[in-house]
């Protein structure tokens, strides 16, 4: 039986201490038709769900929080269960679609079975249908979640973008002290070990200080910020992978620097249009920020730490927001919040665990106004897949909100696209199409200022 770690256990406790808050993620695979019927679906995935074995184990809790809870399997497990059918209304759009994506993902999942399900989506225009599949995030981070649905796919686990992320290229052991067979090498070997313990803990000790200060300097008041209800809005914007390449060759910086500028604009947009004035300490944003070797992709669980960078929403002109996106996230990374939060995990993780859930559950359940928005970008599979020999043509990714936060954008890059999920609450986020069209604004104007840049340098 295998335990939960602490980082995995507490997307549980945040999600209990919200009855409005449902912690899955999401991904929706658009595919070109005709859909298979239910039955051949059914029994294609029932094939492959015996390769995972997450899909078939359940939680087992213990009283008084005295051990984390386990993974067991669940000896009544049905794929029946966690296979569902709908279709959309005419025309089956994106609006339709959007609508039902964001309808499946309010309800939480069932926790006395395993935690995922899958829905079979008819109807999308274009002679096209959809899956989308819904996992608790206590099961998986980003990385993994996409390289468990790879496994659903024809092409199982494929190449994907994840390997160009800094904790992946780190190889295996890397750290570790090497073995040196010469005893007279021996005690300086020793000293300069205790050195870096020393530095890195350092470091950890300083990420850890950014991130508390920045979680206890709250906000200026926000509509961005604050309650939430049980009922979820769901968009999407998509750019072209190759032109946020082109602005980050141009700038100097890096493609997450450029998606999350387009983000910035949008959300500066969508504050003025609300009445409200952007300042320099209106957009904390959580950045997850991943912690996953290479040789860990394939391993369940949550493997992440996060920054809290100030997003410069106060800046009207895209190339100056990109700048400063660029700077505040290197200042983030070299202030080694990144570090500073992976020590918390572990700080957490040498906890018993019932005082490491204790004080989750009383974090969790005080008004949290400092963070206003959640960023995370995902790397998805490098080339197109297909499911049932159909191709999947979309990827769409599904964040969750919770903690007071009520938009959050998850990043996803698939083959030649570059798409953003973005998920709202109901009643504080009607004008969600707005944020996802400005984001669309945003890479056009990067991508313009980069074709002038590039015409007055030539």
């Amino acid at each position: 039986m295998e335990q939960l770690t602490a980082l995995d256990a507490g997307f549980l406790e945040v999600e209990d201490s919200d009855p409005h808050v449902s912690l899955a993620v999401g991904g929706v695979s658009i595919l070109e038709g005709p859909a298979p019927t239910y039955e051949e679906f059914a029994a294609s995935f029932a094939e492959r769900v015996e390769t995972i074995p997450r899909c078939k184990q359940v939680l087992r809790t213990h009283p008084l929080d005295l051990r984390p809870p386990e993974w067991v399997d669940d000896p009544h497990f049905d794929v029946g269960r966690h296979l569902h059918r709908v279709a959309l209304p005419h025309p089956g759009g994106d609006a339709e679609l959007f609508e039902m994506i964001a309808a499946l993902m309010e309800h939480r999942l069932d926790r006395e079975r395993p935690l995922w399900e899958c829905w079979i989506i008819e109807g999308l225009s274009k002679d096209r249908w959809a899956v989308l599949t819904k996992i608790h995030h206590c099961i998986a981070d980003g990385i993994a979640t996409t390289q468990l649905l790879a496994k659903f796919s024809d092409d199982g686990d494929g190449d994907t973008f994840a390997a160009d992320v800094g904790a992946a290229k780190k190889p295996a052991g890397a750290g570790l002290p090497k073995i040196n067979l010469n005893p007279l090498s021996w005690v300086s070997g020793i000293g300069r070990s205790a050195l870096g313990a020393v530095a890195a803990a350092e470091r950890a000790a300083i990420g850890a200080a950014e991130l508390a200060a920045g979680l206890l300097h709250p906000a200026p008041e926000s509509s961005l910020n604050g309650p939430v209800t049980t009922m979820r809005r769901y968009s999407a914007a998509r750019a072209r992978l190759a032109d946020m390449h082109k602005v980050a060759r141009t700038f100097g910086v890096t493609l997450n620097d450029v998606a999350l500028a387009a983000i910035t604009h949008s959300y500066r947009e969508v504050l003025l249009a609300r009445g409200e004035q952007p300042g320099p300490d209106s957009l904390r944003t959580l950045v997850p920020v991943s912690v996953r070797a290479v040789d860990h992709f394939n391993v369940a669980g949550n493997r992440v730490s996060a920054m809290l960078p100030l997003l410069p929403v106060e800046e009207a002109d895209p190339v100056e927001q990109l700048k400063r996106v660029h700077d505040r996230l290197a200042h983030a990374k070299a202030s080694s919040q990144s570090e500073g939060g992976s020590a918390m995990v572990v700080a957490a993780q040498r906890t018993p665990f019932a005082l490491s859930a204790w004080a989750i559950r009383l974090l969790s359940r005080l008004p949290q106004r400092a963070v206003v928005a959640l960023a995370t970008n995902v790397p998805g599979p490098r080339s197109r897949q297909r499911l049932m020999g159909r191709r999947v043509l979309e990827l769409l990714p599904i964040p969750p909100i919770a903690l007071q936060v009520r938009t959050g954008v998850a990043m996803l890059s698939y083959a030649d696209t570059f798409v953003f999920g973005i998920t709202a609450d109901y009643d504080t986020a009607p004008d969600i199409d707005t944020l996802a069209s400005g984001i669309g604004d945003g890479i056009a104007q990067l991508v313009a200022a980069a074709r002038a840049r590039r015409r007055k340098s030539s």
